[in-house]
């Protein structure tokens, strides 16, 4: 992989005034203004480049036919209300209209939406004219073989539906553009002050959104008394898009263009859930860039705007390229994803890729699967230092048994011989394997390497015998949840073969969950179209997923089957659960693939990616809900397989029976969260921890008196997914 295999690609939007300026001064050297302006821009380095697709123009007609001033006379309205008729019915552009005439000129553009139509708007009329000229636009831009266009952000809350039906409509009108959402991170407008007056944007202020500036998020007149506070605004776009994208059908020509012109919270969470969407751009104007001592810009993006007007006093416009390919060159990810031996590096090209688990017990692994696995320096590194302390707890004058079950093509056996070695002690090695064209390679290694030291014996160690009972049983029989590749199945045979006062390596093991949001993931597990495509465990290299729960040490799943709560603090979106294993070799010596200790146990080690079990309906979860999660692992005679399940919660005070006295909240907030004005605490606002007991009682006082009277809170139940695999009917691991 060349080393700026890993950057972005940068693209500069230009403007309408950079096409007019071009057209004031002309270079010969191109044919139109556009090619101009284009060509200037890829000089500067730039890959792609953003431009309107129409000018003030089409704006202007679009205007004098779909909105009317009041004071317009009966004679203009119906010449007004004939000319839009016509248009409705055979929408079209005319010449002056557009910026892009010619295929030459649309190669590489990615094509900005029209920012004043407003698909979201309180009049119906308008909402309805808007799409059709959307449309008309789109049918345009696919006329130049365009393959993106970014869409004007929702900015109405209360008719995002509306807009959400309209893109979709546009989604299956169109066979092969990409629709970008462009939203900002959150709504803006929180912290700026609002006019008791403001409402909808009028077709008149249209002419501000044209700059690059980030538009706010208007809220309607009839929610002006619900309690605006930081987590609910931190979530708005979010939802928005949310909201947009499910209602597209998590179509995968629907993708966001995530606008960081806001300065970022400060609130991991907020950040993390926009990390698990389907982002194709990043939008950054220059006026967000801050100066460093020598006045250069300082802070990267993809798209870079506004980048030709001086606003920094040195560098001029590559400066701000040129900085970001410089953080990229030092970005300590992209160091890791060109250094050998690291995760980073093994894993280019699996990351979110859905692979299916292994079936060690039906097939028969073919060597190059071997070699992949026996790759992990980590892995055999941990199992030698396990060994290696295993024999010096044993007698030094006696001779330990050894058992490897499941030796493959041998590396646990070169790694047991090694040990031995380093802790100068005598040993017999028997080696089972049941796969019998491995079993030719261990018959070479022991010719070549190993001789009488080991002792091969070949078939399934669920129902062979070794010659006698051994010290030490070695295996590396852990999938990534741990038992998911049948490890107790196998073991339970093979542990006939060890004595009683005998050790196991590894000695235990624990399995985790956590819930898991992902578009990419579920785009890619439900495109299977069938039931089983999302019933089925996967193995993934996690990176566009964002965990919607902490994982705590505690929350292990090592019995057959377990019932788990997860407190979800920001509001996200579940489509599956992540599943990790933690693996006690022996002693204080493991390996671990779990997200918070993997570093501290088995730093880079391959062998393991986490399990992903999808759902085939995504769960909306609110902040400070409860998330519970049940997973069995189930047998029969033939196969073992997982079913799964999922509920969420909300707490919410519980209704004083009839006779009580009216009473007022007056608790401590949720951290950075107001308390609700209403007479009860709202359970979106005002939620506890769900993790205190079922009915919480909080000490609360009356209007009329300065006592305590007790309010209780309650679990309600807010939605749940169907049971997945039942019977093990779409994925299993046969015996």
């Amino acid at each position: 992989m060349s080393r700026w295999d890993l950057s972005a690609t940068l693209a500069t939007c230009l403007t309408l005034e950079d096409v007019s300026d071009a057209e004031r001064k002309p270079d010969l050297n191109y044919e139109t203004p556009v090619l101009q302006v284009t060509s200037k821009a890829r000089e500067n380095k730039y890959e792609v480049v953003c431009l309107p697709l129409t000018t003030e123009a089409w704006k202007r007609r679009w205007s004098s036919m779909c909105l009317l001033p009041v004071d317009a006379t009966e004679e203009e309205k119906g010449e007004a209300s004939k000319a839009a008729e016509l248009w409705r019915v055979r929408p079209g552009f005319l010449k002056d209209e557009v910026t892009l005439s010619r295929l030459d000129e649309a190669e590489g553009v990615i094509a900005m939406v029209s920012e004043w139509l407003e698909l979201d708007s309180p009049d119906d009329w308008i909402r309805n004219d808007a799409e059709i000229a959307l449309q008309q636009e789109l049918s345009y831009a696919s006329y130049l073989n365009i393959a993106t266009a970014i869409l004007p952000p929702p900015r109405n809350r209360d008719h995002v539906a509306s807009y959400a039906r309209a893109i979709n409509s546009c989604l299956q009108a169109t066979s092969y553009i990409s629709l970008s959402v462009r939203l900002p991170i959150y709504n803006p407008s929180v912290f700026q002050p609002t006019s008791p007056l403001s409402s909808y944007p009028s077709s008149s202020s249209h002419n501000s959104l044209m700059s690059p500036q980030t538009p706010a998020l208007v809220v309607s007149d009839a929610n002006q008394d619900r309690p605006q506070n930081s987590e609910t605004s931190l979530n708005a776009t979010w939802e928005m898009w949310d909201l947009i994208r499910s209602m597209c059908d998590y179509n995968p020509r629907l993708t966001l263009t995530l606008d960081l012109s806001p300065a970022l919270p400060t609130s991991l969470g907020v950040l993390s859930k926009w990390a698990a969407e389907a982002v194709r751009h990043i939008f950054l104007p220059a006026s967000t860039f801050i100066a460093n001592m020598k006045g250069y810009p300082h802070r990267p993006t993809i798209i870079l705007a506004d980048v030709n007007s001086g606003r920094h006093a040195r560098g001029g416009e590559r400066a701000y390229s040129q900085y970001i390919r410089h953080l990229e060159k030092t970005s300590p990810t992209v160091q890791a994803a060109q250094k050998p031996g690291t995760v980073e590096n093994f894993a280019q090209g699996y990351q979110d890729y859905l692979q299916a688990p292994l079936q060690p017990l039906m097939d028969n692994l073919p060597s190059f699967t071997y070699q992949v696995f026996e790759k992990d320096p980590v892995k055999y590194a941990q199992y030698e230092e396990a060994m290696y302390r295993a024999f010096l707890d044993r007698p030094a004058d006696g001779k330990t048994l050894v058992c490897v079950a499941g030796a493959g093509r041998g590396p646990l056996v070169a790694r047991c011989l090694t040990a031995l070695e380093r802790a100068h002690r005598d040993a017999k090695v028997y080696v089972i394997e049941k796969n019998p064209n491995a079993y030719v390679t261990l018959q070479h290694r022991q010719e070549r390497e190993w001789g009488d030291k080991v002792q091969l014996v070949f078939g399934d160690m669920r129902v062979i015998d070794v010659p006698e009972q051994v010290d030490i049983l070695v295996s590396e029989l852990l999938g990534s949840f741990g038992d998911n590749e049948l490890s107790p199945e196998c073991l339970d045979g093979a542990m006939r073969f060890l004595k009683p006062d005998g050790i196991s390596i590894p000695s235990s093991y624990t399995a985790h969950l956590a819930p898991l949001s992902s578009s990419k993931l579920y785009n890619e597990a439900r495109s299977g179209n069938s039931e089983k495509s999302l019933e089925t465990p996967y193995v993934v290299m996690f990176q566009a997923v964002n965990i919607l729960s902490g994982l705590p040490l505690s929350n292990n799943h090592n019995v057959r089957s377990a019932k788990l709560r997860f407190y979800i603090p920001h509001a996200g979106v579940l489509h599956g659960l992540a599943g990790y294993f933690e693996a006690v070799l022996y002693g204080n010596v493991g390996l671990s693939i779990h997200p918070q200790r993997k570093d501290q146990i088995s730093k880079d080690m391959l062998s393991w990616f986490p399990l992903f079990f999808p759902f085939k309906e995504p769960l909306y979860l609110p902040s400070d809900s409860e998330l519970q999660v049940s997973i069995w692992r189930l047998t029969n005679n033939q196969k073992v397989w997982y079913e799964w399940h999922a509920e969420s919660f909300l707490s919410i005070p519980k209704k004083p029976a009839e006779g009580d006295d009216a009473f007022q909240p007056a608790r401590a907030p949720t951290p950075s969260i107001p308390t609700s004005p209403s007479g009860f605490p709202s359970p979106l606002i005002d939620s506890v921890d769900p993790f205190s007991n079922q009915w919480r009682r909080m000490s609360v006082a009356t209007n009329s008196t300065s006592s305590s009277a007790d309010v209780e809170y309650e679990s309600v139940k807010i939605g749940h997914t169907s049971l997945h695999n039942p019977g093990g009917r779409s994925s299993w691991i046969g015996l």
